[in-house]
């Protein structure tokens, strides 16, 4: 929920980070109402989000921080006094920042590869993903991230632009964390009659696609 506030409705967001609030009412003087989030005068960086109360889950925290392009949430509930739930909370989002860095796997629509195509006029087309990748990855464990391409080819032609040719996956410790459809980047003609069959031949008899 928090992470949907934050993209969403980031105008809105912005709210969450005033320290302070002052608002009129009818027959009195204007009142001033601070913020109770605690991690805002911590000098930390953290713009938000939501402190709580209840008698069984006792003090709560969602706060949120935006540092060097990055941007972690960190909840947690049960703490037994407004100053552990501080405290902990500050420790929480000062973990992520020091543990982990959010790595760019893939940036949408650009092309990432090329495979090779049967009985077209070119003989490769560009593949590319149509959403932006990132993942959160331990500092320590980088070379842990793997991305392979699978698909079944060549890819006969005639290939439509934006048309699944693959698969991109994306595992982390041997552990599939992302699968994504691979897809074409331009159309790619068939080639004629002529040359379909000349390709065959050369197919049949040196195994040349």
């Amino acid at each position: 929920m928090s992470n949907y506030l934050i993209k969403e409705h980031p105008k809105y967001y912005e709210w969450f980070a005033e320290k302070e609030f002052t608002w009129d009412r009818t027959g009195g003087d204007p009142i001033t109402q601070g913020n109770r989030n605690p991690l805002l005068y911590k000098n930390i960086g953290a713009d938000g989000i939501k402190t709580g109360y209840l008698a069984v889950e006792k003090y709560s925290l969602a706060s949120s921080i935006f540092r060097k392009g990055r941007r972690l949430i960190a909840v947690g509930s049960g703490f037994e006094t407004k100053s552990s739930r501080s405290r902990e909370s500050s420790k929480l989002l000062t973990y992520g920042l020091t543990n982990f860095d959010l790595v760019e796997i893939n940036k949408s629509k650009e092309p990432i590869d090329q495979i090779e195509v049967w009985l077209g006029k070119q003989g490769y087309v560009d593949v590319h993903i149509d959403t932006d990748i990132y993942k959160t990855i331990k500092k320590a464990k980088k070379k842990l991230l793997k991305i392979s391409i699978k698909y079944d080819g060549p890819i006969e032609a005639p290939v439509k632009k934006n048309q699944k040719v693959g698969i991109f996956k994306v595992v982390y410790d041997q552990e599939l964390i992302g699968e994504y459809d691979l897809l074409a980047s331009n159309d790619v003609q068939k080639v004629n009659i002529f040359s379909r069959l000349i390709k065959s031949l050369n197919y049949l008899i040196w195994g040349d696609v």
